[in-house]
């Protein structure tokens, strides 16, 4: 896979460390737990999106864009990225909010990630209902846009399309060479996974590399038939922008959907559960939206005996621990319970 041929930015820091979760491992007795670090790619508090951004706005770059347009949730890391990412370039940043979370108050409103859209610069162009058709919204505002001489570059929820996903065949091939450099058999490897882009871009690369090392999402959002539909299409299309032929095997794409609780950014109680085993055992923070629950779902799997005494499981980091503070009351109350 040559993915200098591909317009890029450099926005992040990587390599990314990859590290052991001694204290946590000895804790829950199972397999040896690794972290690979993507929240610390250093981009306005750092996250997975910074790997997807680098070939993204390369992309919009290229194009020549002058207006950069996104969407996501209230609390959305990805808009934070963009904006920062965007702000490095000198590029304003129209964002779509779509309110699916209204049970959270003022906190998760007004703090974290909102705040820090407006600290750096993003322009909030509608707070939309939950379930509005957030791409038409984003295409329609563009063809304003068009209209007026600008030249918009549109970014999809979570940058995940076929462009965006290259940021994780990335992150295979870097994590693969650290394997090597650390002399580490990895076993497996779980993650978050919700808009589809950060599993299908790993289940690219690891399939394009013929690792053979098994990638299980934990989703945040669909069921697991869906989830996994919607990664498998799009790591599908992403070896198709490679290069690589032949159709992907469906059983590449596997997720599990037991840790999304009543919904997307909802919170349950093993998320709080291992927001506080992690910080206070490893000293890491992780997100109420997606590495919370993704960590959730590591812990549940370990305790049900799903991985093997001595086997190494990686846990990929996708940051986003700005969205705590949005999650304030939530997390009080479970500290004081």
């Amino acid at each position: 896979m040559h993915l200098a041929r591909f317009p890029r930015l450099s926005f992040g820091h990587f390599p990314t460390p990859l590290e052991p979760l001694t204290q946590l491992s000895q804790l829950l007795g199972g397999p040896n737990i690794w972290i690979k670090r993507d929240d610390c790619t250093g981009l306005a508090t750092g996250g997975n999106k910074t790997r997807k951004l680098e070939f993204l706005l390369g992309d919009a770059q290229e194009k020549q864009a002058d207006v950069i347009i996104t969407q996501g949730a209230t609390q959305s890391n990805h808009v934070r990225q963009t904006v920062a990412a965007a702000a490095k370039l000198g590029l304003k940043t129209h964002i779509f909010l779509e309110q699916r979370v209204t049970t959270l108050g003022d906190d998760y409103q007004h703090s974290g990630n909102i705040l820090l859209d407006g600290l750096l610069g993003g322009e909030i162009i509608a707070h939309l209902p939950a379930g509005t058709d957030m791409q038409q919204a984003m295409e329609h505002h563009a063809e304003t846009l068009r209209a007026q001489g600008f030249k918009p570059y549109v970014i999809p929820g979570g940058g995940s399309n076929p462009v965006g996903a290259l940021g994780y065949v990335a992150c295979a091939q870097e994590l693969l060479w650290q394997s090597s450099q650390q002399r580490l058999r990895i076993d497996h490897i779980v993650h978050a996974t919700g808009s589809a882009g950060t599993q299908a871009g790993l289940v690219a690369g690891l399939h394009a590399s013929n690792s053979g090392i098994p990638l299980l999402g934990i989703s945040v959002r669909a069921p697991r038939e869906k989830q996994e539909q919607n990664v498998w299409r799009l790591a599908q299309q992403t070896l198709e922008l490679l290069g690589v032929e032949g159709e992907l095997p469906r059983e590449s794409v596997k997720a599990n959907s037991d840790y999304v609780g009543e919904g997307y950014g909802l919170p349950t109680t093993s998320m709080l559960e291992a927001l506080q085993l992690l910080a206070q055992h490893e000293g890491i923070l992780l997100d109420p939206v997606y590495s919370g629950k993704g960590f959730a779902g590591l812990i549940g799997l370990i305790r049900e005996g799903a991985f093997r005494k001595g086997e190494n499981v990686v846990f990929i980091h996708t940051g986003g621990s700005a969205g705590l503070f949005g999650y304030r009351q939530v997390i009080t109350d479970s500290l004081a319970s």
